[in-house]
């Protein structure tokens, strides 16, 4: 099992990157192929004492700044970590790739470099949600897909109940559309149009629409939404846990929004496992990104969405 990190990506790159290795090396066994410009890496390597037959390092020179335009950068920038990390991924000399840099080539990349799960009409990615009574949800979709159709968000059930049941342990988990009421009918023509296709998809447990006040209780496993509305609930939550922090308000709860518990987010549909973190990630976030694209290979996360996607 080979996993790539981009070892540039990110606020804090290399050094953060190289911390969140040596916490993993102590308990994971997969071997780590580290992207990025060798005369920067090499020497925390050795600073840090993560033993030699644990990683391959590939040099890559170039870097894909946070702001530069995603396509643009991927196509001018070929020896970035970036678009070298895909080229590993796409030709099989990797398992699956994480990173912590410009989300937008990310997402370019992972569209374009990898092919889309058989019968997947456009990919998702998701966010964890944090329940008030210590259980974990999921979000999806949270912002790769701005305006969606009810098709995609009937797919996005089944994607994110496969990934519930292998990855947060979740055996039958419960599926709810994110609606402006609880009555079947309510919503916007998007919301109006998916509820049958929920109701009838013998894939997902589905359990009709929450609101907004119910996305942190236990009323559902796996909300589903169009990327514009989730994203809106993806940065409210990064908030709380923002304000929490600067007011000094200490509470277990409010301690599990910090997003460095989780890592990051794998971009579902596609062929092959891809991680994308927070720009601000430390080691501990990429820590948790590599221990999640470990249990995406292990458990055989792609093949298990196809089987259910085609079926």
């Amino acid at each position: 099992m080979k996993i790539g990190i981009d070892m540039m990506g990110g606020d804090f790159a290399p050094l953060e990157a190289i911390k969140g290795i040596q916490h993993y090396v102590e308990e994971g066994n997969a071997h780590l192929v580290l992207i990025g410009d060798e005369d920067k890496i090499t020497p925390l390597l050795s600073e840090y004492n993560i033993p030699g037959e644990r990683y391959t390092v590939v040099h890559a020179p170039q870097v894909i700044g946070m702001h530069e335009h995603p396509t643009r950068a991927l196509k001018e920038k070929q020896q970035s970590s970036i678009a070298v990390g895909f080229h590993l991924l796409a030709s099989g000399k990797m398992d699956a790739f994480i990173s912590a840099g410009n989300t937008g080539a990310m997402l370019v990349g992972s569209l374009y470099s990898l092919k889309p799960i058989e019968g997947v009409l456009r990919p998702t990615i998701s966010t964890i949600i944090p329940k008030e009574n210590g259980s974990t949800g999921l979000l999806l979709d949270v912002g790769l897909n701005s305006d969606c159709k009810p098709e995609q968000l009937n797919q996005f059930a089944v994607m994110g109940t496969v990934y519930a049941q292998q990855i947060l342990g979740i055996d039958n988990p419960r599926v709810a559309l994110l609606n402006i009421g609880e009555e079947e009918g309510k919503g916007n023509l998007l919301a109006q149009a998916t509820y049958p296709l929920l109701k009838e998809n013998k894939h997902i447990n589905f359990i009709g629409n929450v609101e907004g006040r119910d996305v942190l209780i236990d009323k559902a496993d796996i909300i589903v939404c169009d990327g514009f509305s989730g994203n809106i609930i993806l940065k409210l939550a990064e908030s709380l846990f923002e304000i929490t922090g600067r007011k000094e308000i200490h509470h277990e709860y409010f301690d599990r929004f910090n997003f460095e518990n989780y890592g990051g987010t794998p971009v579902l549909g596609i062929s092959k496992p891809v991680i994308i973190g927070h720009g601000i990630s430390k080691g501990k976030a990429f820590k948790n990104m590599i221990v999640v694209a470990q249990k995406m290979i292990e458990k055989d996360v792609m093949e298990k969405l196809h089987t259910e996607l085609i079926n």
